[in-house]
C-alpha cells in the first residue's frame, strides 16, 4: 500500500507529495523538523516534542510557522495509513522564497507529516533495533553552541552526516563525536550514556542536543533510584565503561556492544531502565 503524508493540510499520496525547488529547507536547510513514535495510535511525549519544535521555530525567526492544527494533521495521517504503531515526522520550512540568503520577514511556512510502521512498543513489543550498537568515535567535532545553538534541530545535518561518513569502511552503526575540546558529546542521532561504579552518566548539556527521550531517562533513572551525573568525559571513560547505551526517540534505549573496538554492553541499570521506559510507554499508550 502506498503511503499517505500531509503537505501543507492535504493528505496526499507519497509520490505525489513534493515541495518547490525554490523552498527554503532544500535550498538552506532553513527548516526545523522532530521526530516522534507513536505507539498504539498515541504520539508519545507529544507536549515535549512540540515544545522543542515551537523552540527551534523561534529561534529561526520564524515562530508563527507552527500551525495550530498540527497535532490534527498528525493524528489523519496516522488514520489515514491504518498505523498505530509507526514512525513520525514532522517538518516546517521557512517555505518558498526568493533565492537569497537573508530571508524574508514574512513566512509562508511548508508543512510536511511523515510516517511509517514500526513494531509495537511497551511491555509485550520488540525493539525496532537488531542487537548492541557498535559505535566509533569519529575525528569530526560536534558544531559549538557558539556557532550553531545546539538545541535547535533543523533540517541542516551536515554535522552529522560528516561523522557517519567516517564509518564507511568500519562495522559500527553509530558515531561518538566530541566537542571541540575532546570531550564526549553524542551520537550523529542519538544521545549516550553511560554507567561507571553504578552512576549512570551522561554529557552535559551545552554540548548536545537534549533529546526528548534522553530527559525522559534521566527522570526515569531518579524514579527507580539510579544515580544520575551530567558532566565532561573523555573517550577512555566510555570504552572503561561497565555499563553503555544510546537513545532516541525511535531505538528507545539501546545497548552498546562495542565502543572503539572494546566490549561494553548493557547490563543491570540499562536493564532497568529499559523496563522501566517499557512500562511507561505501555501505561500510556496502551491501556
Amino acid at each position: 500500500m502506498s503511503l499517505i503524508y500531509h503537505l501543507d493540510g492535504e493528505l496526499v499520496e507519497r509520490a505525489e507529495a513534493t515541495v518547490h525547488v525554490d523552498d527554503r529547507g532544500f535550498r538552506y536547510g532553513d527548516a526545523a523538523f522532530e521526530t516522534c513514535r507513536a505507539y498504539g495510535g498515541t504520539v508519545f511525549e507529544w507536549d515535549r516534542h512540540l515544545d522543542r519544535l515551537g523552540a527551534t521555530c523561534e529561534t529561526l525567526g520564524m515562530a508563527e510557522a507552527v500551525p495550530d492544527d498540527l497535532k490534527a494533521r498528525v493524528d489523519e495521517t496516522l488514520a489515514a495509513n491504518d498505523l498505530g504503531d509507526a514512525y513520525v515526522r514532522v517538518s516546517i520550512s521557512r517555505g518558498v522564497q526568493p533565492g537569497k540568503l537573508t530571508p524574508s520577514v514574512e513566512v509562508d511556512p511548508t508543512v510536511v507529516v511523515y510516517v511509517k510502521s514500526l513494531s509495537r512498543g511497551g511491555v509485550d513489543g520488540d525493539p525496532v533495533w537488531d542487537g548492541s550498537a557498535t559505535v566509533e568515535t569519529v575525528d569530526t567535532r560536534r558544531i559549538p553552541d557558539a556557532a550553531v545553538p545546539v538545541d535547535a534541530k533543523t533540517h541542516n545535518y551536515l554535522n552529522g552526516i560528516l561523522a557517519r561518513l567516517e564509518l564507511r569502511g568500519s562495522t559500527a552503526e553509530e558515531v561518538v563525536m566530541r566537542d571541540t575540546d575532546g570531550f564526549l558529546a553524542e551520537g550523529a542521532t542519538s544521545n549516550l550514556f553511560f554507567v561507571d561504579d553504578g552512576t549512570l552518566k551522561t554529557p552535559a548539556p551545552g554540548t548536545i542536543l537534549p533529546g526528548i527521550t534522553r530527559r525522559l531517562v534521566v527522570e526515569l533513572a531518579d524514579s527507580v533510584g539510579v544515580a544520575v551525573e551530567t558532566g565532561r568525559y573523555r573517550q577512555a571513560d566510555l570504552r572503561e565503561a561497565d555499563e553503555a547505551f544510546l537513545t532516541n526517540t525511535t531505538w528507545e534505549l539501546r545497548p552498546i556492544g562495542r565502543a572503539d573496538g572494546a566490549v561494553v554492553g548493557g547490563g543491570a541499570i540499562t536493564n532497568r531502565l529499559r523496563t522501566a521506559y517499557d512500562e511507561l510507554v505501555e501505561a500510556r499508550c496502551y491501556r
